[in-house]
């Protein structure tokens, strides 16, 4: 009698695709990726800023408190709750670390010293369009100073320092900061008698569309909003532009042009303080390498929530990267939106994201290993495991990266396989040696002595 031969059923593999807009590199990007931010840290420590974290969700009327990005926000669900959790969706990723930042500040405020520092390096999300170098999840490495009452000036010129000194340590080709104060075109529009804080707002936003719009565009845009003649509306329009896009690193020249212009209230309080808050930001700055830092008008940032001092940061030897890969400024009382305190600060933000993932893109990142390990231990047979352990844990001791073969295979491939991983270094422990990857060269090694050469 023959046996009926049963087969098993089919098994069912799902193939996964690519989540649009939500990154992951590989190991050996990976490594860049931490040693980078590992750099960012150090600089954060070495100015005294300390570091929290925050969750990834926050009540809804937290992240809509400036009521500025309701169409950005994720907000969060479970697959099976309740008809009355449903009712009302309550939590949201958080699209950026300032708003919670400002809650985190208010809900501590009578556990934290002031002026309080802190960087912040996490992942937030936004419903972008995805497309290089914009993600719907991505990490930013924020610096922030808070006080109460009154924050002294020093701290917008402390802020462009650190993100100079981080940029330049990352070895990216030379990096301009590009500084404003919005208190300048605030009083420019005040002298000119524009007065809708809704128009002024469009107007900020206009000009921050600069480099994607264009001046033609731009002027025909603010010439809409503006409400009277159009005549006048087009001379004021064309002036606001005027001091917008032609004063990029004269700042000499922009005293001289807002004193002499006949349409311009030159003795503006406001403007007199965006003017006298921006001279002396860049006098801290003077010590910087020449044209590092320059004044710009254009730069104003779209949220409306920044009073004085704004920034953005260029990388002038990639032109790949457009736009700016640091941004941020002043606030008068973000966190006033949570607690009856007077809470000015001072904040800056790194997209590291996408800085990575266009010099990633376009080949300005090197790679190298694929992992963190300095030394292979080679296992010859399984009578030598004691020994290969024993040797792979006093290396550690020593304060290196080890890791042990998983199998007493052939030499040639625990050689290829260090080879494949980056490994640059093989230890021998029954003979008592050490191979040098690159090199080749394999000599006699003490664990309690050995060192990289």
């Amino acid at each position: 009698m023959s046996a009926e031969k049963i087969s098993s059923p089919k098994k069912q593999i799902y193939k996964p695709g690519k989540i649009k807009g939500f990154p992951e590199w590989l190991p050996e990007e990976r490594l860049v990726e931490q040693k980078w931010l590992d750099h960012i840290r150090r600089i954060f420590e070495s100015y005294g800023f300390t570091s929290i974290e925050t969750p990834a969700v926050e009540e809804l009327n937290v992240l809509l408190a400036k009521g500025e990005t309701d169409k950005e926000i994720y907000t969060l669900t479970r697959l099976q709750q309740s008809e009355e959790e449903n009712s009302e969706t309550r939590l949201g990723l958080h699209f950026d670390q300032t708003v919670p930042f400002a809650r985190y500040t208010a809900q501590h405020f009578n556990d934290l010293t002031f002026p309080f520092k802190r960087y912040q390096m996490q992942k937030v999300w936004r419903g972008e369009r995805p497309q290089l170098g914009r993600m719907r999840e991505f990490l930013q490495c924020d610096i922030d100073v808070i006080n109460v009452d009154h924050l002294p000036l020093h701290f917008d010129a402390e802020m462009a320092a650190i993100i100079y000194e981080i940029l330049c340590g990352l070895e990216i080709g030379r990096v301009q900061l590009r500084i404003s104060n919005r208190k300048i075109l605030l009083g420019l529009m005040e002298s000119l008698s524009i007065e809708s804080s809704d128009t002024i707002t469009h107007i900020f936003r206009q000009i921050d569309k600069l480099d994607k719009l264009g001046a033609v565009q731009v002027h025909k845009n603010i010439v809409e909003l503006l409400s009277f003649n159009e005549e006048e509306a087009i001379k004021k329009a064309r002036l606001i532009l005027y001091f917008s896009c032609e004063f990029s690193g004269n700042f000499d020249t922009l005293l001289d042009e807002i004193t002499n212009d006949e349409l311009i209230d030159s003795s503006n309080k406001l403007l007199q303080d965006g003017l006298d808050e921006l001279g002396q930001v860049l006098f801290s700055l003077a010590h910087l390498p020449e044209g590092s830092v320059i004044a710009d008008l254009s730069i104003v940032r779209g949220l409306d929530y920044y009073t004085g001092t704004v920034y953005e940061t260029r990388l002038l030897d990639i032109p790949e990267f457009t736009g700016s890969v640091c941004s941020g400024g002043r606030y008068d009382d973000l966190a006033g939106t949570f607690i009856n305190k007077h809470l000015p600060g001072v904040g800056i933000s790194i997209g590291f994201t996408r800085l990575f993932d266009v010099l990633r893109h376009h080949g300005y990142i090197k790679t190298g290993a694929k992992t963190p390990t300095d030394i292979l231990v080679v296992l010859a047979d399984e009578a030598h495991r004691p020994l290969a352990m024993e040797t792979a844990r006093s290396l550690r001791a020593q304060g290196y990266n080890v890791e042990t073969y998983h199998a007493p295979q052939k030499i040639s491939r625990q050689l290829s396989y260090a080879e494949k991983k980056g490994i640059p270094y093989v230890w021998f422990p029954e003979l008592g040696e050490v191979k040098n990857m690159t090199t080749g060269e394999q000599s006699k090694a003490e664990v309690e002595r050995w060192t990289k050469s």
